[in-house]
């Protein structure tokens, strides 16, 4: 009975989890690599390479087009959340360093802000670079919560220019996964720990207006596809129209903690979920 079992399981892990819901299968959740101990932050370069985060390891790593894995950056300060400026920079947020970097290509690292009105920051999370080039962000704090300097969780916005960190959001719980429209209309927040999703309307350089409710559930990270789409991280992966209604769901091996679309064409949404990367074929591009 155990060895059924057991072939059982290998099975399952062999073929993937398949996406389903109501626009149908479209794929199997591939496992890329593993052995990692909390894979997090993937974002895609502009040829599709998609760097991710081992936060414990303190290493930022790339799975490239060419298939193979590289390490990118050592001593990353706890890096989690990062994502592309329009220059080509990798911003990464550094929850053990309490720091939002600026990352070059090369691997040059300037610090843009580790500072809120001289009190430092709780551990920046997550992060999205605006149309402008602004950065916006989220500092809550997990685990020991010895040395904060802050009263609050709140969400983080550093100027274009990089001058500037204005404070956007302080009402949530425990704001975590942050991405925004690429039109810089709409943004939306997560607030695992009140288990919702806000949107929000984007109304001026750090300022937001029109706070709703868009779906029930928390999200460690999130994207969006070409149609407007919403993906979040829970137990699995669900998918979220515009209008706040769940279209789809992907399941994974491990529980997933953060998602992109990368691959040249866009169209492979890759999942750090624990220990592994993985990645899945899909029938849209995302957004980034």
């Amino acid at each position: 009975m155990l060895r059924q079992q057991m072939i059982v399981v290998a099975c399952w892990l062999a073929l993937g989890a398949v996406v389903a819901g109501e626009e149908g299968a479209q794929g199997e959740v591939h496992k890329l690599s593993g052995g990692f101990r909390f894979t997090e932050g993937p974002a895609a370069d502009r040829e599709g390479n998609v760097y991710f985060s081992d936060i414990p390891n303190s290493r930022i790593h790339v799975w490239t087009l060419a298939g193979k894995l590289k390490t990118f950056r050592e001593d990353s300060g706890g890096a989690n959340g990062l994502f592309f400026d329009h220059d080509g920079n990798l911003i990464a947020c550094e929850g053990g360093a309490r720091r939002v970097t600026c990352i070059t290509p090369s691997g040059a690292v300037t610090v843009l802000a580790d500072r809120y009105q001289e009190k430092r920051f709780n551990s920046p999370n997550d992060c999205w670079v605006d149309p402008q080039g602004g950065i916006y962000f989220t500092d809550p704090r997990y685990g020991k919560m010895e040395g904060r300097e802050l009263p609050g969780f709140w969400v983080f916005y550093i100027t274009p220019d990089r001058k500037q960190v204005i404070k956007v959001i302080d009402d949530l719980v425990k704001p975590n996964g942050i991405i925004g429209t690429k039109d810089g209309k709409r943004l939306y927040v997560a607030d695992p720990g009140a288990n919702r999703i806000y949107a929000y309307d984007i109304v001026g350089q750090g300022k937001v207006a029109n706070r709703r409710l868009f779906c029930g559930k928390g999200s460690d990270g999130m994207t969006l596809d070409e149609r407007g789409n919403l993906y979040i991280t829970q137990d699995q992966i669900y998918v979220f129209s515009p209008e706040g209604e769940q279209i789809r769901a992907i399941r994974t091996p491990e529980r997933p903690a953060n998602v992109c679309f990368g691959g040249a064409d866009r169209k492979t949404l890759f999942i750090t979920a624990r220990t592994s990367l993985y990645a899945v074929k899909l029938d849209v591009k995302g957004q980034y």
